[in-house]
C-alpha cells in the first residue's frame, strides 16, 4: 500500500508557486502528492514533473467539477467544455506518469435538484455518451478514470457504490473504474467494507481515505479496521490518499459545505493522518 495526500489539504487553486508542497510532502514521508487540476493553465508541469522525480515521490491526478465541467448538462456547450476538461486531464496525468484520473466526472459537484425522471434520464444518457468518449481516449493514454460517488449533499446523480457500478456497466469500458472516498461512503453506505467487497479489485483504481468529517484519519467514526481488512481482502495494492481541505476557496467551499477548520492545521492533520494510515494498515498486515 501506498499512502498519499492531496495538496487540497494546503491550498487551492494549486499553481506553480505551490512546488514547495512537493518538499514538504516528502519529508512528511508520504509516497504520493495528489494534484489537483482546479486551473492547468497555472501550474508549469514541466518543472512539476522533475520536482517530483527529485523528490521520489509518486503523483496522481484528481478533478475539480465546476459548474461549467458538467458532461451530464442540458447544454451542449457545458458539455463540450466538460469533456475537454476530462481530455485535458487525462493528457496531463500520462505526462505526469499518474495511472489514474479520478473525481466526479459524471456531473458537476454541488448539483442537487429535484428533477423528473425525464430530464434525470437525458442527462444520465448524455453522461454515459461522454463517459465512453473519455473512457476511449483514457484508454489511448494509457490511464485509468476513476468514477467517485460523491454523498447526497454534493450530488444527485452518483451517490451509491451500487449507482456507480450501475453507470460503469452501461458505459462498458475497462478503463472507467471506481474512485472511493471514504467520507461519502460513511454518509451513503450500509458498511462500507462490504462496499469495497462489492466492488472487487478489478473495478476499485483509487482510494481516498478520508474520516467521517473529513478531519484527521483515525479521529471520527469510521470502521477502519473493517475497511482496512476489505481492501486486504480484495488484495488492493494502490494509493490511499489523505483528500481533505485547508484553505478553501469560495467556490470549493460552497461545493463542499466546508464552513471552519477541520485540524488545529494542515500539517497536523496530514502528519498525523499518515501516521494513522501506517499503523493500522500495518496492524492488519500483521
Amino acid at each position: 500500500m501506498k499512502f498519499g495526500v492531496s495538496t487540497f489539504l494546503w491550498v487551492s487553486p494549486f499553481d506553480t508557486h505551490s512546488f514547495h508542497l512537493v518538499d514538504k510532502i516528502s519529508m512528511m514521508g508520504f509516497d504520493i502528492i495528489e494534484i489537483p487540476v482546479e486551473k492547468k493553465e497555472l501550474i508549469d508541469f514541466q518543472v512539476l514533473k522533475e520536482k517530483i522525480k527529485v523528490s521520489d515521490l509518486k503523483c496522481t491526478i484528481s478533478g475539480a467539477f465546476g459548474s461549467e465541467r458538467d458532461i451530464s448538462s442540458l447544454d451542449p456547450k457545458i458539455r463540450a467544455n466538460g469533456l475537454k476538461y476530462i481530455k485535458d486531464c487525462i493528457e496531463i496525468a500520462a505526462y505526469m506518469d499518474s495511472p489514474i484520473f479520478g473525481g466526479p466526472l459524471y456531473s458537476a459537484v454541488g448539483k442537487t435538484r429535484f428533477i423528473s425522471d425525464d430530464q434525470k434520464k437525458r442527462e444520465r444518457d448524455f453522461c454515459i455518451e461522454n463517459l465512453r468518449i473519455a473512457s476511449d481516449f483514457a484508454k489511448d493514454n494509457g490511464i485509468y478514470l476513476g468514477l467517485e460517488p460523491l454523498n447526497r449533499f454534493e450530488s444527485d446523480m452518483v451517490n451509491t457504490v451500487d449507482q456507480a457500478l450501475s453507470l460503469i456497466q452501461e458505459v462498458a469500458s475497462p478503463n472507467l473504474k471506481i474512485q472511493l472516498d471514504t467520507f461519502h461512503c460513511n454518509i451513503e453506505e450500509k458498511n462500507i467494507g462490504n462496499s469495497i467487497r462489492k466492488i472487487g479489485k478489478d473495478l476499485i483504481c483509487h482510494i481516498q481515505g478520508n474520516e467521517s468529517d473529513r478531519g484527521t484519519p483515525g479521529t471520527g467514526n469510521l470502521d477502519w479496521p473493517d475497511i482496512v481488512a476489505a481492501l486486504h481482502e480484495i488484495e488492493y495494492d494502490g494509493a490511499v490518499v489523505i483528500e481533505t481541505f485547508g484553505a478553501v476557496s469560495e467556490e470549493i467551499a460552497n461545493a463542499t459545505c466546508i464552513w471552519r477548520p477541520l485540524a488545529n492545521s494542515s500539517d497536523e492533520l496530514a502528519e498525523e493522518g499518515l501516521a494513522f494510515y501506517k499503523n493500522i494498515f500495518k496492524q492488519k498486515k500483521g
